[in-house]
């Protein structure tokens, strides 16, 4: 009776697990979208917790590999780690809707105990749900905790986006995951280049450590040395780590990603850099050429190249022709910079139907990665016909209004790693940068570390002390000692703004991604002046017109690489009032400050937050309660509901005009 009672919660576990991937799999949003087809809402659940790599639940993956296929098996590299995830999937669950869909998910905190955790929908505007952007002590308080907080917003723009926690050290431990916008393929300019656009060829490469990032994380604060080694996956997927089968004495790995396509037939790729480190990702499928059609979900004239490369938090999708020789091919990911070192890459399978259920024969080394040819997207590099950078790409639509001759506000910000003794990682008198060869430079904008409010900008400004801000105008005289402050760079609504990013270049080669969040921007110009540049150097070429501007048919995108010693410029309407943070993608050069947040409007032009929304900040004691009612004055409910109201006034008669209590039985009476 006991064993038919255990076989019997199995089947019910291993049921309730598969229904709940099939909630994501064949969720009702997935569909064919059509003209006119009326918006649907698309709701679902995302539960955070701590989780490890090859689980009980993945009983004797990898040696055999069906086991590795389980739910809740989370097999990664094959390395045993702890990891966060959400429902127990590495990538998370991928969100598939079409255009002016209404997604809602609702995120359930379960690091009980420890971490507050937050959402950002890289790639969505998010107008008119600004509150939704899901970056804490910007637009929203931190989730708890063993609480949970529901996102709700528009799918208004279209593309291949993806979605990652914005706290911490989260994204590099397994919480991102696929968002795909699709649009009618009447609107889609590619659309004839390609037959099939399927949810199962979307690659999220992502660089991944064999120990926590929280271990790499201080021993570069605290160290400068790593006891962790940098790999890759593909869509949580990948071989690293060796076992012996004790059967067959056989060498084993844990299994690739497979995408299988049919001969003679054209089909979409999407791809996504989720990656944390410095560590542009080259991209190439063995045997074939591809066609690039689209960046950051904005499609351009389209280019046929060997190769590409993606910085961490950009997406490229392209049209691959099945035309050759039906086999395995291997898709290769190679890592640079943080993951050169290592040697750090990841293959997946391209395999054509009817061909054997066997991997490629080709080598699977960093330096068979290499490729020659024409590659889209190079690291630091001038640009020539063999490697051209995003800012040769050619528009499908132009936007004049963003690209008028001068713009309405201009910045210049430039990114570095600047030698200052940073009291994060360094003592003024017991170890200096001076006095260490283990220094650590301060990854800065404009010579300042970006501080995160003590309470959320955008439905908190008050609630912020006014000394912590700073602003082009009031730089602190942050060039010769450490600052720390809240950047901002104000403009006007509907203001036409021009940044043009400086990679200074003066510490070390490396790179820097910036992400902007509220809008995409267009990339007028980009190039590498030398090793390093200097703010006046660029201002100078500038000022003397030698910098030259495509205001005709530029890309737009979100996320964009900045040469080393050179700069990249972007323009965008500034028609989303908010608080927009527009930083460096490399996560530990984010967590450092390397940024800064853009005010969109005057404080009376943000939207008001939603009913109850949820408030944080610092508090001091201040007195007890009775005749405090602060509560009410604070000015902190902005937007209060009726029955805050009500308890305000509850409150006033009750502190404020005399009564006198019935000792007997407890009931109050007005004096007159």
């Amino acid at each position: 009776m006991t064993s038919t009672l255990q076989l019997l919660l199995t089947v019910v576990t291993i049921v309730s697990a598969q229904q709940e991937l099939l909630t994501y799999e064949d969720h009702p949003c997935i569909r064919e979208c059509v003209d006119g087809a009326p918006p649907m809402t698309c709701e679902y659940n995302f539960t955070l917790e701590y989780y490890h790599v090859l689980s009980k639940a993945c009983f004797t993956c990898p040696f055999n590999i069906t086991d590795c296929n389980r739910p809740h098996c989370v097999a990664a590299d094959g390395v045993r780690r702890p990891i966060i995830t959400v429902n127990r999937m590495l990538p998370g669950p991928a969100l598939h809707v079409c255009l002016n869909d209404m997604v809602v998910v609702n995120v359930d905190n379960r690091m009980e105990g420890s971490e507050s955790t937050s959402i950002h929908w890289h790639g969505v505007f998010q107008k008119g749900s600004q509150h939704h952007d899901g970056v804490p002590m910007i637009t929203q308080c931190p989730i708890p905790p063993s609480s949970s907080f529901q996102y709700r917003f528009k799918a208004a723009n279209r593309g291949t986006m993806y979605w990652h926690s914005h706290s911490g050290l989260q994204r590099n431990d397994g919480v991102f995951g696929a968002l795909i916008i699709r649009e009618p393929k009447s609107r889609d300019p590619s659309s004839s280049l390609y037959e099939h656009d399927l949810r199962e060829h979307t690659l999220v490469v992502h660089d991944w450590l064999t120990r926590t990032s929280t271990t790499r994380y201080t021993e570069l604060l605290y160290v400068g040395a790593f006891t962790s080694k940098v790999t890759m996956l593909i869509n949580g997927r990948g071989a690293y780590q060796d076992f012996i089968n004790p059967n067959t004495n056989e060498t084993v790995y844990t299994p690739y990603s497979v995408f299988r396509v049919q001969k003679d037939t054209r089909y979409r790729f999407r791809v996504i850099s989720s990656a944390f480190l410095k560590c542009p990702i080259q991209i190439s499928v063995d045997d074939h050429q591809v066609t690039m059609i689209a960046s950051d979900g904005v499609p351009f004239n389209p280019v046929v190249v060997s190769s590409f490369n993606v910085f961490p938090g950009e997406r490229y999708d392209f049209v691959l022709d099945a035309d050759q020789v039906v086999g395995n091919y291997w898709i290769r990911a190679r890592g640079m910079i943080d993951c050169e070192g290592d040697k750090a890459r990841q293959v997946a399978i391209l395999r054509y139907d009817s061909a054997p259920e066997t991997e490629p024969s080709a080598p699977t080394d960093y330096d068979s990665a290499v490729r020659i040819g024409k590659l889209l997207n190079p690291l630091n590099d001038k640009g020539s016909p063999d490697r051209m950078p995003v800012s040769l790409l050619n528009a499908t639509l132009a936007d004049p209004v963003d690209l008028k001759e001068k713009p309405d506000k201009k910045f210049y910000l430039t990114v570095d790693f600047n030698k200052v003794n940073n009291h994060h990682f360094h003592h003024e008198l017991y170890y200096p940068m001076s006095a260490t060869e283990k220094d650590l430079p301060s990854p800065q904008a404009n010579n300042i570390n970006n501080k995160e409010p003590s309470a959320p900008l955008l439905t908190q400004y008050n609630d912020v002390p006014q000394e912590l801000f700073c602003t082009p105008e009031n730089t602190r005289n942050c060039s010769n000692r450490y600052c720390e402050c809240i950047n901002v760079l104000k403009v006007d609504l509907d203001d036409t703004v021009e940044i043009i990013l400086i990679d200074e270049g003066s510490f070390t080669s490396t790179n820097h991604p910036f992400h902007l969040h509220g809008y995409n921007f267009r990339v007028v110009a980009m190039d590498k002046i030398n090793s390093s540049t200097t703010l006046q150097e660029v201002m100078k070429l500038d000022t003397d017109g030698l910098i030259s501007r495509n205001l005709v048919t530029p890309i737009a995108k979100d996320t964009v690489t900045i040469p080393n010693g050179g700069y990249t410029v972007v323009r965008f309407k500034a028609n989303n009032p908010g608080f927009w943070l527009f930083h460096c993608h490399v996560t530990f050069h984010s967590l450092l400050g390397m940024g800064v947040v853009i005010q969109t409007g005057e404080v009376s032009h943000m939207p008001l937050p939603p009913k109850r929304f949820p408030m944080c900040g610092s508090w001091q004691y201040s007195g007890e309660s009775d005749g405090d009612l602060t509560f009410c004055n604070s000015g902190r409910r902005r937007g209060s509901s009726l029955t805050v109201i009500i308890l305000c006034i509850s409150m006033w008669l009750y502190y404020c005009i005399p009564v006198h209590r019935d000792s007997t039985n407890g009931q109050i009476f007005q004096l007159l």
